[in-house]
């Protein structure tokens, strides 16, 4: 969400910006509304200086005159509150739309299709052999097993087993202990919020959750005894990325400008409902409704210049990860219709995928500025004491089951068998090095 105030004097831009990124939005009708909450609220603020003034005259017992001019008072106070709540809610409507003004570097562009490559490192694998799929793979090496997975979790369900299992904590143990090495907090979070740390977060497409298009597990049947035996029946949420919950820990909260910036890894379960993949990808690990992964989380002053680098050195930790593992890589930079509304700019790593004969998306790198921490409150005292709006980025370090996915397929021999990345096999129990057929 962005400052009214900022939108009012580059409306222009956040137009624009609205245009690039899809968002039919009416701006004009947007500004209108705040004239008439500003206009409303200068009202009832008088109103209430006239209602204390008011108390404030009488002495001893009120006067029936008083006593109807104190009612009457009142009474426009509620009349004027209930005329501002009645077009609050289109007001509030609009602003959780309002998009972030992206950088001046950012392609503008439709869709997907006009994302731009900006970098490609290592070459794709020749096979001197017909390569198998993972899904073949993983089934022969007894390592994923899919059929099982359907019938206990339904579509898209799967069981990681034998080294399929250690493949994956090896993965998420590598990733916690790089992104340690770089000054980053490891953190488990929860993985069921309330329903602000989505909204905060940018992960309801407007105020509240709609089924229909957040790709987001809602918790049907939540009801819990509070400390004190009441019963709470606020709506719960799974996360799809540790991202939210590391973003809500200081929510509503003022920080200090000199722990800034504050770096968290993420390491949990992720769950998505993929409602919006219909058909897509319907075999095998690349999209499934639940899986780990490590993030990474940056919390930083409201300085451009130092989140653009925050932003660089995050999505270099990730290349260096793609790179240690031994996987061809690719980096784009994502056009204005391909990114949410509160994105300030994105690059997206893509590793090489030898059965998609392609790459496929391993992570997404995001600044933010301060749009999710004006959802969220979250702000920090400078030295002069005054106090600001914090800016926010994220970025995936490795999501399991396209890591997986790519080990599998790159590191696989003529006789079947998977080596193990040498960078990962110190996480592997026993130092297994390579898969074999059991």
């Amino acid at each position: 969400m962005l400052d009214i105030q900022i939108i009012r004097e580059r409306l222009e831009e956040v137009k624009t910006a609205a245009k690039n990124k899809n968002i039919d939005l009416d701006l004009d009708r947007l500004i209108k509304l705040d004239d008439k909450r500003k206009e409303l609220q200068n009202q009832i603020d008088d109103l209430r200086a006239k209602r204390n003034e008011h108390a404030k005259s009488i002495t001893g017992k009120p006067t029936d005159e008083q006593i109807k001019e104190g009612k009457d008072i009142k009474n426009a106070v509620v009349g004027k509150e209930g005329e501002l709540a009645e077009f609050m809610d289109e007001y509030t409507a609009l602003m959780v739309q309002v998009p972030t003004i992206t950088a001046s570097d950012v392609p503008v562009g439709k869709d997907e299709s006009e994302n731009v490559e900006i970098e490609r490192h290592g070459n794709p694998r020749k096979f001197d052999f017909k390569p198998k799929d993972h899904i073949a793979l993983g089934k022969e090496l007894d390592i994923i097993d899919f059929e099982r997975g359907v019938k206990v979790s339904g579509y898209r369900g799967y069981y990681m087993k034998n080294e399929g299992a250690s493949l994956q904590m090896a993965l998420m143990m590598y990733a916690l202990e790089k992104l340690i090495g770089k000054g980053f907090t490891p953190v488990i979070p929860p993985t069921l919020v309330r329903e602000f740390v989505l909204f905060g977060s940018g992960y309801f497409a407007g105020q509240a959750f709609d089924e229909d298009v957040d790709e987001i597990y809602k918790i049907a049947n939540n009801k819990e005894v509070e400390s004190d035996g009441q019963v709470n029946k606020d709506p719960k949420f799974l996360i799809g990325t540790a991202e939210p919950s590391l973003l809500a820990y200081y929510a509503n909260e003022v920080l200090d400008e000199k722990d800034l910036p504050i770096k968290f890894c993420g390491f949990s379960p992720c769950y998505r409902s993929e409602i919006g993949s219909y058909g897509k990808d319907t075999k095998g690990l690349y999209r499934v409704h639940e899986f780990m992964k490590v993030e990474q989380v940056c919390i930083t002053t409201a300085d451009i210049e130092k989140s653009e680098k925050l932003h660089q050195e995050m999505l270099g930790i990730s290349k260096e990860m793609h790179e240690e593992i031994g996987l061809p890589y690719r980096v784009l930079q994502i056009c204005t219709g391909d990114m949410s509304a509160g994105k300030y700019k994105m690059f997206d790593m893509e590793a090489w995928i030898p059965s998609r004969e392609g790459y496929g998306e391993t992570g997404s790198a995001s600044n933010f500025l301060d749009w999710q921490a004006r959802r969220l409150n979250v702000r920090y005292k400078k030295e002069s004491g005054e106090k600001s709006v914090a800016f926010m980025l994220n970025n995936t370090a490795i999501p399991s089951p396209r890591f997986i996915i790519s080990i599998l397929e790159n590191f696989q021999n003529e006789d079947g068998t998977v080596t193990i990345p040498e960078v990962l096999r110190k996480f592997m129990p026993g130092n297994v090095g390579v898969i074999k057929k059991k």
